[in-house]
């Protein structure tokens, strides 16, 4: 029988009383001997870091400067010394940078000796931006120092690429809180003929709104025009914590003033700040030339907009204004990262006034506006001209690329039924098309794309400009004239090429071709039957109080032949039900004479009819009619001598018109075909139509063919 008082089994006896308890063993023993190395070094390392920084931190680093001298010359490739005071540590996490008698060399190129200089130079660098791109400075002190900011002539090198390699564009570290004092900047850039020299001081404000103002003013010049800048970066008390700095700044250049307010997030950080400019002066186009931009010439104007910065691009949006009396709206940019500068735009205006047009077309605004219709003409050699001769800069061409839409609601002008303008404009390495350039013209459309290509010499440019169909009578009506009785249409191109800077040298060597089609329809007899010269119909229909009876228009082609700036009629004939009307001559872009002579055969008998050419001369600015020609004066000398040796009823024969025109085959007409595709409507060539030349001689006469034999001087070439 088992014992009583032994355990029972599978149940754990109690310790002795008298037993110890466990000894627990430590952690790093736990874990064994890996374990332990590793928390023993990353306590060791932790503790050099601690006495590192306390060391740092009670010497102020002050033993580093020739280590700091060396290392920094040796990254830089620059010679950086240190003349005084130096100190490098942690405070207690931003570094604390001070320095006194800093200089730091440029490389030989340079024109200054020092990138940049200053008697003092106290900073705090956040630590954790040191490690990316983005480096932030939280406080800045700054006392007589200068920096020196410049591009080589070949726009590869600068100074603040501090490698060998091509030169950066500048990128300014993010300051949230400075204060300089008699400190200079620099900036030079041969390529876009840039020069400017600032100078920052701050000021202590005697109001709680601000703790320091600082304030900078400087001179410069922008492809040679001289510039003037005013202003001030206002620090808030809060900014370090995350608050806003004001700007207010002025400039003024070239009869310009641009004031640019807002707030910056850093007294350097102008990326996606919220600023706006307010620009106004004489002439945009010479605020815009300062930065190598070429715009036509305008009156005063004035503009607004907001005005923010992404990457290399200045952004223009809800710019708002007026130039002249007309106004403006849209948004603009300027990208400054690539080769050219690049240049953007949708602008629009509801009413161009008629003057502002005019530097658009190559006319002084200016003069126009004071002297009106006279201030587009000019005297050259004792003639009118009125063709501009306004040179593009060519020049300015090379610096910007652009791509521009412009539209115009409407265009404030007597007599000119323009509206509707829209204008798609593209520049590309000194490529410049405008196209398409559509407006509306009395209920008719025109449609033009011209090419400008300056990347030739001479500058060629192509014209191709077409009218739509469009009412007669609105057209009159337009330019001022009774559109009552008319209702035919007209249609038209123009498809010219030609070399020169200015639109008169342009087309006084131009080559191609004018055609202007009438369909059949009908004209106001007071426009058109004085030119057919039916002296007899027209004195019946004066008496008879018919003068609004319209003249029936079968067809008719205006056409010119343009060879070397010279234009030949080619053909000159209209259809009517009565007549035929043809016209010999032409005109010329060189000297803008017109020599012109429209005659009109009559289909039927008519008793009295004058049967001689109107005679169309001068100028493009100061044309003349010579309706009395030398043709009826003959006639009229030949019936007066039929009356001597006759009687009156005699003198009358000379005025007689058979009526034998022939009528014309209206297809040639229609297509706006040449002269020599003329056809009567039998299908027979023409003969009355001309071979579309104006041959002259070097003094101007005319020589061969028909025109000789009539002694006629056509157009005189100078």
């Amino acid at each position: 029988m088992a014992d009583r008082d032994s355990p029972i089994a599978g149940v754990e006896s109690a310790p002795p009383p008298d037993a110890a308890p466990p000894i627990r063993r430590p952690l790093i023993e736990r874990m064994g001997t890996p374990g332990a190395a590793g928390i023993g070094v990353l306590l060791t390392l932790l503790g050099l870091i601690v006495l590192a920084w306390a060391v740092l931190y009670i010497t102020k680093g002050r033993f580093l400067r020739h280590p700091f001298e060396n290392i920094v010359s040796s990254m830089t490739h620059r010679e950086v010394r240190v003349a005084g005071d130096f100190q490098l540590y942690f405070d207690p996490i931003d570094v604390h940078f001070v320095s006194e008698g800093l200089t730091v060399s440029n490389p030989e190129w340079a024109e200054a000796e020092h990138f940049f200089r200053a008697d003092r130079i106290d900073t705090h660098l956040d630590t954790f931006t040191l490690l990316g791109n983005h480096r932030r400075v939280e406080e800045l002190l700054l006392r007589n120092g200068s920096v020196y900011l410049a591009w080589d002539a070949a726009h590869r090198r600068n100074t603040w690429t501090f490698s060998e390699e091509k030169g950066e564009p500048l990128t300014l570290p993010v300051i949230r809180r400075a204060i300089v004092a008699g400190t200079r900047l620099v900036y030079r850039d041969p390529r876009m003929q840039l020069a400017a020299d600032v100078r920052f001081r701050t000021i202590e404000a005697k109001d709680t709104e601000f703790a320091s103002a600082i304030r900078f003013d400087g001179t410069g010049n922008a492809r040679r025009t001289p510039f003037t800048l005013e202003g001030a970066l206002l620090t808030p008390n809060e900014t370090v914590g995350g608050g806003r700095n004001r700007l207010a700044l002025r400039a003024r250049a070239a009869h310009t003033i641009a004031d640019v307010t807002g707030t910056l997030a850093g007294a350097t950080e102008i990326e996606g700040a919220d600023l706006h400019a307010d620009v106004r002066g004489r002439n945009l186009a010479d605020i815009f030339m300062v930065v190598g931009i070429a715009v036509p010439d305008t009156r005063s104007y004035r503009l607004r907009s907001a005005l923010t910065k992404a990457g290399t691009e200045w952004r223009f949006s809800g710019l708002r204004g007026q130039f002249g009396d007309s106004d403006i709206a849209g948004k603009l940019s300027i990208d400054t990262g690539a080769p050219r500068l690049r240049l953007a735009a949708d602008l629009r205006t509801d009413t161009l006034d008629i003057i502002d047009v005019a530097p658009f077309i190559g006319y002084n605004p200016q003069r126009v506006a004071a002297e009106g219709k006279a201030g587009a003409v000019r005297t050259v050699a004792g003639r009118p001209r009125v063709l501009p001769d306004a040179k593009l800069r060519v020049d300015a061409l090379r610096n910007f690329d652009a791509k521009v839409q412009y539209s115009v609601r409407r265009v404030r002008a007597d007599n000119l039924p323009v509206s509707n303008i829209a204008l798609g404009l593209d520049l590309d390495n000194r490529l410049l098309k405008l196209s398409p350039l559509t407006f509306d013209m009395a209920r008719g459309h025109v449609t033009a794309d011209i090419s400008i290509n300056a990347r030739r010499e001479p500058v060629f440019t192509d014209y191709d400009i077409r009218l739509s169909p469009t009412p007669m009578g609105l057209l009159l009506a337009g330019f001022g004239v009774e559109e009552s009785g008319t209702s035919g249409t007209l249609k038209a191109r123009v498809k010219m090429t030609g070399t020169g800077d200015t639109v008169h040298d342009s087309l006084s060597n131009a080559n191609g071709r004018i055609a202007i089609i009438l369909p059949k329809g009908s004209m106001w007899v007071r426009n058109a039957q004085l030119a057919e010269l039916d002296i007899g119909t027209f004195i019946q229909k004066m008496f008879e109080d018919k003068l609004k009876e319209p003249v029936e228009i079968n067809c008719g082609l205006i056409g010119f032949t343009v060879r070397d700036g010279v234009a030949a009629a080619d053909p000159i004939l209209i259809d009517t039900r009565k007549s035929v009307m043809v016209g010999r001559g032409g005109f010329s872009f060189k000297n803008e004479s017109l020599d012109l002579a429209f005659r009109a055969d009559s289909k039927k008998f008519s008793l009295f009819s004058g049967q001689s050419p109107v005679g169309v001369g001068g100028y493009f600015a100061a044309p003349s009619i010579d309706v009395i020609s030398g043709d009826l004066l003959a006639r009229a000398g030949a019936g007066l001598g039929l009356g001597l040796v006759a009687s009156p009823v005699a003198a009358m024969l000379a005025f007689v018109d058979v009526g034998d025109a022939k009528a014309a085959d209206c297809g040639p007409v229609l297509a706006g075909a040449s002269a020599q595709a003329q056809r009567t409507s039998k299908g027979k060539p023409r003969d009355d139509v001309g071979k579309g030349t104006t041959a002259t001689s070097e003094s101007g006469e005319q020589s061969g063919g028909e025109e000789k034999k009539q002694r006629k001087k056509f157009l005189g070439i100078f």
